[in-house]
């Protein structure tokens, strides 16, 4: 082999070591604390989670103290809907290290949510499990306003007028023997109004598909080393932010603007939620087709494959640019934010940002309002493209009610990856298995 070949290899190998040290310390660090005493195993009886409605749902609680079960441990239970105060609490005696849990059961669809936690030499262990009653006949609470497509189809044409300004930059740092990378900044939406974000493609000649990935929510450092593998395997990759932020500044610089304006009441997510016309993220949904119209220039572009991909709020985000720009050939999205986000209207979990529980003064006529041309389900229902989705039950960031939701309004093609162990993560194996997927869909 020849020597950059080997230190090519290293460089690869060092990478996808790293991306999976940060993968599987996410999920280690949410679901089995990362070098703890303590593991907690929950078992529902349900191999699948899932129950009928009326059906009551049992759960096995094993927990492991230095490995070992520990018995005789006093396991404070509260079980409840999700997201919602506990409607029943009490303590659990394990018997060699063991004990069974009743849950109850729900009258209609939705989650129940088993909160644990015991203390062991002075210290609070905590771990949660969360079963389904029939989910898929979850329906959302966020209705279609009439004029959403009309708003939409103004809204496009509007920004479409927006002159194209285009400046990239290479990046050696992010670059290598097989993939060339690119620091851009695109003007959308408006005169004055810019996105960045880093293009990854090959290195070797040739016409490749295009994957647009959004990225999840607040402002932060952007890294395209961790989903370099779609340029390495044959995808042109434009990794974006969306608040006109050059993603290069430092962690402590970014750490400055969050706190200006991406938490709490100063969030972004609130702002100009009064007014569906004023509202911040008019432009970040209009700005992504922005995007799409610099995609669409690259020479080395196959002409037939605009693949939109995220999580989290980027997962949001990629439904929506499927639902507004028929370009996209095909979406795929774990655990998409902002879905259903006035459910906590009809008395159980509602989307990210969790508008209702996390900020004052959201129940209003002008912002219910605004959230409705907004919401995800409501462009979900204008897909007429492929979708692949997972997601997983335990997950309180974006709730699986919210997921199956989505999920259910969709009448295109789908497939559907449910998780239930997952928190707010997916794996690396899942990943792959997304690219996998959109390779499939390739025309």
């Amino acid at each position: 082999m020849r020597k950059q070949d080997v230190s090519f290899s290293k460089r690869l190998f060092v990478r996808m070591l790293v991306l999976l040290i940060l993968v599987s310390g996410t999920s280690v660090a949410q679901n089995y604390p990362h070098r703890s005493d303590v593991l907690w195993v929950t078992t529902p009886d349900h191999n699948d989670w899932r129950y009928a409605c009326g059906e009551v749902a049992r759960v096995d609680v094993a927990l492991y103290y230095y490995g070992m079960l520990k018995e005789g441990a006093k396991v404070h239970y509260e079980v409840g809907p999700e997201l919602f105060p506990a409607r029943e609490k009490g303590v659990l005696e394990l018997k060699e290290g063991r004990a069974v849990l009743e849950l109850g059961t729900l009258d209609e669809p939705g989650f129940l949510d088993c909160r644990l936690w015991v203390e062991l030499d002075g210290e609070r262990f905590r771990h949660h499990v969360k079963v389904g009653f029939d989910p898929h006949l979850l329906q959302p609470y966020t209705q279609l306003p009439d004029d959403f497509t009309a708003f939409w189809d103004a809204a496009k044409e509007k920004a479409a007028a927006c002159p194209p300004k285009v400046e990239k930059e290479y990046v050696p740092a992010y670059s290598n023997e097989l993939v060339d990378c690119y620091l851009v900044k695109l003007q959308v939406f408006e005169k004055g109004q810019f996105m960045y974000g880093y293009l990854t493609m090959p290195k070797a000649e040739g016409k490749y598909p295009v994957v647009i990935a959004p990225p999840g929510a607040g402002v932060k450092p952007m890294d395209p080393l961790k989903d370099i593998f779609y340029a390495e395997q044959g995808f042109i990759r434009f990794d974006m932010e969306i608040h006109g932020i050059r993603p290069d500044m430092d962690r402590a610089a970014y750490e400055e603007v969050s706190r200006a304006f991406a938490r709490g009441g100063n969030s972004y997510l609130v702002n100009g939620l009064d007014d569906r016309d004023n509202y911040y993220m008019k432009k970040v949904y209009l700005g992504l087709m922005g995007a799409v119209d610099f995609l669409t220039t690259l020479p080395n572009w196959d002409g037939k494959n605009l693949l939109a991909q995220g999580g989290s709020q980027g997962g949001a985000l990629a439904l929506v640019l499927t639902a507004l720009d028929k370009r996209i050939t095909a979406c795929a999205a774990n655990h998409p934010a902002l879905a259903d986000m006035a459910g906590y209207k009809a008395g159980r979990a509602g989307g990210y940002p969790h508008f209702f529980t996390r900020f004052e003064g959201m129940d209003t006529p002008e912002k219910l309002e605004t959230m409705a041309y907004y919401d995800v389900v409501n462009f979900a229902r204008f897909i007429e493209v492929p979708v692949f989705m997972t997601w997983g039950y335990n997950d309180d960031v974006c709730p699986p009610t919210t997921s199956y939701i989505t999920y259910n309004v969709l009448t295109a093609p789908k497939e559907a990856l449910i998780t239930p162990v997952n928190e707010h993560w997916i794996s690396t194996v899942t990943r792959q298995r997304i690219l996998d997927w959109l390779r499939g869909q390739l025309r």
